[in-house]
């Protein structure tokens, strides 16, 4: 490559490399004002950007690459760094035409650059910028040819995984219902037995009169009762598909701090600390009862598992743009072993697959939400005593974040805690 050429492209290096932040922001305007791109708007800056400044790195390396080698090596970065964005945007669950329509956007972006360029620099040889363009052009040519070849590969795997799966649900559908079965009977038996407590300490208090003791034990029963029948009703209205998000205007500061002090003599009677941290306001869009039993059921979940030190919830936006706001319960308690979290984490991914980021794999025979080794979480209630119906609790939650779009997370380490964290949108589409 002579000199004046060399130094002309570099000259383009250097002007691209001074407007990224703008190019990057000026592409994530224009896929969220494409009406085929949904996804993207789910999304953190950080998580949109992902991959893309690296391959833009490589677009730097090659324009001001004197030699083969370093040609061939900044190829070799920009086909890794595409496809990484396209296993990226599989996770996040954006159909083919999206990454499609996504890389064309930012193909005309870099494209704007290239022309703002050319005009402020109407010197230069109409070659230097012709190869210029031919770069950059080969960059996203290249870039979209890799990202989606890796987004197709990683669908075709998902699809043959899903045919796995679906032979081994048909293999299995005989357990499954006997399992079933079982969680149901199991469930009476949990309601007999709470009626049955309720009428004997009824019964007692009938021939003795009233005392504390029972007085207690008969609230202990009652608010079982009523958090079972609450969980069972829930369940089968989300079993039927007759659960319903109703959207609107509230405040989540309001609404999770009055929760925790609700909870306060819970915690109180535990040994425990309850503390929160969060904007004493924060309106956002949302299902308020929804996500109040989130919430509430991952309190009282900490509050049982935690046999010392305390609960912390925090709530807080979720990005700069305030798309997104989300809440954490973060407990002291013992955390969960690796046996543990395998099948926990994986019911966690599968049930937000369709909700905003999701993580999995293409492992044919993954965990699912139905493996009957995978831990649940305790339902609200008005007391942290033994809870029934195990298996509903962790069903409504993962269902109740799916409903709202929302994304849960879990973060936890063996005798160091465990966080939960749900991340909601902010405003939801109208209709």
């Amino acid at each position: 490559m002579n000199g004046d050429l060399a130094r002309d492209l570099a000259a383009i290096a250097e002007h691209l490399r001074a407007r990224r932040p703008s190019i990057l922001e000026a592409w994530r305007r224009a896929a969220q004002r494409d009406p085929e791109i949904t996804t993207s708007t789910a999304l953190s800056r950080a998580q949109f950007y992902d991959h893309i400044p690296g391959l833009l790195d490589a677009l730097d390396h090659r324009l001001v690459a004197e030699h083969l080698r370093e040609s061939l090596e900044a190829k070799r970065e920009e086909n890794e760094s595409a496809e990484g964005h396209g296993l990226q945007r599989w996770q996040q669950g954006y159909d083919d035409a999206e990454v499609m329509r996504e890389w064309i956007a930012l193909n005309a972006c870099l494209g704007d650059e290239m022309a703002a360029f050319a005009d402020a620099h109407a010197q230069m040889p109409p070659s230097s910028i012709a190869e210029g363009w031919r770069r950059v052009a080969d960059l996203t040519i290249n870039g979209m040819s890799e990202s989606v070849a890796q987004y197709t590969r990683l669908t075709r795997a998902e699809a043959a995984n899903r045919v796995s799966a679906l032979e081994q649900a048909i293999a299995q559908v005989g357990e499954l219902e006997k399992q079933r079965a079982e969680a149901w009977r199991q469930a009476a038996h949990d309601l007999r037995g709470n009626v049955d407590l309720v009428r004997n300490v009824a019964a007692v208090m009938e021939k003795t009169g009233p005392s504390e003791k029972f007085l207690q034990m008969l609230g202990r029963g009652v608010a079982s009762l009523h958090a079972l029948l609450d969980d069972l009703t829930t369940q089968a209205r989300l079993d039927a598909g007759q659960e319903r998000r109703a959207i609107h205007r509230f405040d989540a500061g309001a609404l999770l701090s009055q929760l925790a002090a609700n909870l306060q003599l819970v915690a109180t009677q535990r040994g425990l600390y309850l503390v929160t941290e969060g904007p004493e306001s924060l309106v956002v869009d949302g299902d308020e009862v929804k996500v109040h039993r989130i919430a509430q059921n991952l309190l009282l979940n900490a509050l049982k598992y935690t046999p010392q030190g305390g609960v912390k919830l925090t709530w807080e936006t979720a990005d700069a743009d305030l798309a997104r706001w989300s809440l954490s319960v973060q407990d002291t308690g013992p955390g969960l072993a690796s046996d543990a979290l395998e099948p926990l984490a994986a019911a966690l991914e599968t049930a937000t697959r369709d909700g905003l980021a999701v993580a999995s794999n293409a492992t044919p025979g993954a965990s699912s939400p139905s493996d009957a080794s995978a831990p649940t979480l305790p339902s609200a209630s008005a007391d942290v005593a033994e809870h029934t119906g195990e298996g509903v609790g962790l069903s409504i939650v993962k269902r109740l974040c799916e409903l709202l779009d929302a994304r849960l997370d879990l973060h936890t380490h063996p005798g160091q805690g465990t966080t939960f964290r749900v991340t909601f949108p902010s405003r939801y589409p109208k209709g």
